[in-house]
């Protein structure tokens, strides 16, 4: 015979494996236990049984609200805490993708990760432009941009402390190759003028970033003259000249240079031309897959640390739900007993105290989900990206983060709500009885 403490340990460890199992099933595995235990309940006669007292144990909640609230509270703030900080990731990540396309390319230094660590000498521009594969304009001009990356202080909107944003210095051909960009306020600007115009995401989180203002970088002055809007990273930045920004900041070569060519089969021309090309020892990728990467590490601390917060806070909704669940076990101990008294078995109790559990879980995590989705959807903050600089983003609570947050919610009800369902159907009827 096993000892109650194996026995117990076998127990929890086959508990936290099947809440794993369960956190990670598709919907349809959902839907289909739901529908095989909706079935038992209808079909069988102790599903029958089990409906039966699952509906005295329902209609007593009002009687209970108090303490069963506990559990739809504390359910809520575990999911609407998980979901926004996944929502956070989602939304960063989602800002990056969408940042960039398959028929556009941007060009590296061979070996460089990102555009901070990159620089590409003026001389290898005119021969990048002569590779197969790039799109070119009326004029029969190859469609790239040599561009310059300068990280620079600027007071934040919320409350004047300093912060990273990215100055980015564009080529002439910017806006086509760049096809997203669409000015939505003032004018472009001049080339060999020290003009800005700056994405919409900055305008909002920066001070002093409005049409006709004037701002200090680099120690010269600075006119903004327009707005853009591209609904994606470049959001977050302010555009200038690329000859005028390398004057002012002392750079004699660029850091990146972005190509548009003629779709996907372009792109593939363009590689395989700067590959064979011995002149040019330089790293090609599509815009998106090179923003998708810089998203991925982030992305995946946030999610991480999101679950972590998320699984803490759980552990306190579990054991307030057992609190919560074996006060109204004991508190209903003579019903049971008068129950099982009259045939009802070990089963239908079990399943009776857990429906009652998991209805309140099922609130509480639809509370949750509806408030981090009230609250936190198109939320706009901002955070480092991978070239030291804010990039601003939206929340994104999708369909998918709110479905995990209710398996979350259904999951702490099932432990919350099993070992004092175990206990009710072990209760001694006798005990039970001349219990008061």
């Amino acid at each position: 015979m096993k000892s109650p403490w194996l026995w117990n340990l076998l127990s929890i460890v086959a508990l936290v494996v099947g809440l794993a199992v369960w956190v990670l099933l598709p919907w349809y595995g959902v839907l289909a236990i739901a529908v095989a235990i909706a079935l038992w309940l209808v079909l069988t006669r102790g599903g029958r049984l089990a409906l039966a007292a699952a509906r005295i144990g329902i209609s007593s909640l009002p009687q209970r609200w108090g303490a069963s609230s506990v559990i739809v509270v504390g359910i809520a703030g575990v999911v609407g805490v998980l979901v926004a900080m996944l929502a956070m990731g989602e939304g960063f990540k989602a800002t990056l993708n969408s940042t960039g396309d398959e028929t556009s390319a941007i060009v590296l230094r061979g070996g460089s990760q990102a555009e901070t660590n990159s620089v590409i000498t003026r001389d290898q521009v005119p021969l990048i432009g002569t590779l197969a594969g790039i799109a070119r304009d009326a004029q029969g001009r190859p469609l790239l941009s040599p561009e310059l990356s300068q990280v620079v202080n600027l007071p934040s909107k919320s409350d004047g402390s300093d912060v990273n944003a990215q100055f980015r210095g564009v080529g002439e051909l910017a806006w086509a190759v760049h096809d997203k960009v669409r000015m939505i306020e003032g004018r472009t600007f001049a080339p060999g003028l020290r003009e800005i115009v700056v994405g919409q995401g900055a305008r909002g989180q920066f001070r002093g970033l409005e049409v006709g203002k004037t701002l200090t970088l680099g120690n010269q002055q600075w006119t903004v003259v327009g707005v853009f809007a591209s609904g994606d990273a470049h959001d977050s930045e302010l555009w200038t000249d690329a000859e005028t920004l390398a004057s002012t900041y002392n750079r004699s070569a660029y850091q990146s240079i972005t190509v548009r060519t003629e779709g996907t089969a372009g792109f593939t021309a363009f590689k395989t031309a700067m590959d064979a090309d011995q002149r040019l020892k330089l790293d090609v990728s599509t815009t998106r897959a090179y923003y998708g990467k810089q998203s991925g590490q982030l992305a995946t601390i946030i999610n991480v640390l999101g679950t972590v917060i998320g699984a803490i806070m759980a552990v306190g909704a579990v054991f307030g739900a057992l609190n919560t669940m074996y006060a109204a076990v004991a508190g209903r101990a003579r019903e049971i007993a008068t129950m099982r008294a009259i045939g009802f078995r070990g089963l239908p109790v079990v399943v009776a105290v857990m429906l009652e559990t998991m209805l309140l879980a099922l609130l509480g995590g639809l509370l949750g989900g509806l408030l981090a989705w009230s609250i936190f959807n198109g939320y706009s903050v901002s955070t480092l990206g991978s070239n030291f600089s804010q990039v601003v983003f939206q929340f994104k609570v999708s369909p998918e983060l709110l479905w995990n947050g209710l398996k979350w919610a259904l999951g702490i009800g099932l432990v919350g709500g099993l070992f004092p369902a175990l206990r009710a159907a072990r209760l001694p009827v006798t005990a039970a009885l001349r219990a008061t």
